[in-house]
């Protein structure tokens, strides 16, 4: 197995549309890149910690490898919105890849350099930050599995 972390605005769509690719085993839904110990989400929502919304995945390479993750990630958000995700705006909604591996860094950035060479989304440029993973800090309980709670498929991302 490995782990793999994203940041692409309000994790209940996010994680939702993780969960659903095959060879995912396992998501959670948290927060990432801050400076607070134990955020809470109260705490993310002020802008102030630092931290992304970000969904943390276990994933089976022998099913499903980096490079389709990744191919998922720019897939579901807009990587070229700043701090922002459709009527969600702030630094805990920007487009991050946190990596826990060297070549999981070189993955992500050779994707940003591809997509970018490839012209998909000009004129706009993409704004993902690649940054480490660091502590994940799990979300309380009522954001796991938000929307399949809730019996809805997406949200407004």
């Amino acid at each position: 197995m490995e782990k793999a972390t994203f940041g692409a605005g309000c994790f209940w769509g996010v994680e939702a549309a993780f969960a659903a690719l095959p060879g995912v085993t396992a998501t959670a839904v948290g927060y990432e890149g801050g400076q607070l110990d134990q955020p809470t989400y109260k705490d993310v929502c002020t802008d102030k910690t630092g931290h992304a919304e970000v969904v943390e995945l276990d994933f089976d390479p022998a099913q499903i490898s980096y490079e389709q993750v990744l191919d998922a990630f720019f897939a579901l958000h807009d990587p070229t919105t700043l701090n922002r995700q459709g009527p969600d705006w702030g630094t805990q909604y920007r487009s991050a890849i946190f990596f826990h591996s060297p070549e999981q860094e070189t993955a992500a950035r050779a994707k940003i350099e591809h997509l970018t060479a490839e012209g998909r989304y000009k004129p706009k440029r993409i704004v993902t930050t690649v940054e480490p993973a660091q502590t994940f800090w799990r979300a309380e309980e009522y954001h796991q599995r938000y929307l399949e709670k809730r019996g809805l498929s997406s949200c407004h991302i």
